[in-house]
């Protein structure tokens, strides 16, 4: 460690007895990654494959639940070399690029969940006018824009971070994400407003938005039928949990780094699993078993998997 030169190498403290269960934690973890792969990545092709399912809202599922895949990629490998390693270290350029991933990835979930939450606004508010705002060229726009909008805004922070001295070299975490700023021997009021900004732009108003827009969704339900209340009930209330799950993480996050609020280390580190873990893994989960037409092909290929197996062992 280069002290003098600010090259250094930033220690990961948050993990708990790693000496004596880091093959438990790794056999969990490796486990709990190839689950989300394969949840994920199922209902994504499924989606895909299914023409009937080439509609909006489903093209908005397949992309949270390829940005729970890109999600994950970014911390899994990193953590799962690390349960395996003697010491638990990354260089610091490679914490900041995986902070930089880390929050871009969460503010992509926050404007798709705002898209989705429009696209249902439109539908069940709008719906004479569905197909000519919801047209192929605005999906992709949208798409481009949540994927490329938080990066692009993210990728400051590090360039105004990345020489600055460090006094501290444990991080007390598991992953890199807003207490890499606490290494810093001065704070920045630059950084720090900078931060705010970013919470507000891809965070806060994404949450206003979607809440404005069930607000209306209510309204107009509560004055229509039984069947537009039961449609909306099916397609809305997956987004809301998959939102309030998110909501949790991110307050979680500010909670802890933000307010500096010192959290035994046990706990920091179950509930920084339950980060990377929880939202990920049941994301699939709650689309799949909540989504009727999803349900519907997923228990459709259940039931030919189960049939090929049983044809093999005869």
């Amino acid at each position: 460690m280069d002290e003098d030169q600010n090259v250094t190498y930033i220690t990961l403290g948050g993990h708990v007895e790693l000496h004596k269960y880091r093959y438990l934690y790794f056999i969990i973890m490796f486990t709990v990654y190839i689950l989300i792969i394969c949840f994920n990545s199922t209902i994504v092709c499924l989606i895909w494959i299914q023409k009937n399912l080439h509609e909006p809202m489903y093209i908005f599922i397949a992309a949270l639940l390829m940005n729970s895949v890109l999600f994950s990629s970014a911390l899994y490998p990193k953590l799962l070399i690390d349960f395996l390693s003697e010491e638990q270290i990354i260089s610091y350029p490679g914490c900041l690029s995986q902070y930089v991933l880390f929050y871009s990835l969460c503010g992509s979930e926050f404007l798709l969940l705002a898209a989705m939450a429009y696209d249902r606004y439109v539908s069940i508010c709008k719906p004479l006018q569905y197909h000519t705002i919801m047209t192929k060229t605005n999906i992709i726009i949208t798409l481009v824009s949540a994927w490329l909008l938080p990066p692009s805004n993210m990728i400051l922070t590090p360039a105004l971070v990345a020489k600055r001295k460090l006094c501290d070299f444990t991080l007390k975490g598991i992953f890199c994400n807003n207490s890499v700023l606490k290494l810093q021997c001065v704070k920045s009021t630059v950084i720090t407003v900078y931060g705010v900004v970013i919470l507000f732009t891809f965070s806060i108003f994404p949450v206003f938005f979607i809440f404005f827009t069930y607000t209306n969704i209510l309204r107009i339900c509560y004055k229509s039928s039984s069947g537009v209340r039961k449609r909306a009930a099916e397609t809305c209330l997956p987004h809301l949990l998959v939102l309030i799950s998110l909501v949790c993480i991110i307050s979680y996050d500010v909670i802890v780094v933000r307010l500096e609020t010192n959290f035994p280390k046990t706990i920091h580190l179950v509930m920084s699993l339950q980060v990377i873990v929880y939202h990920p893994l049941f994301n699939p989960l709650i689309y799949g078993l909540n989504m009727r037409e999803i349900s519907k092909h997923l228990n459709r290929l259940f039931c030919q998997a189960v049939i090929s197996v049983l044809c093999s062992l005869q």
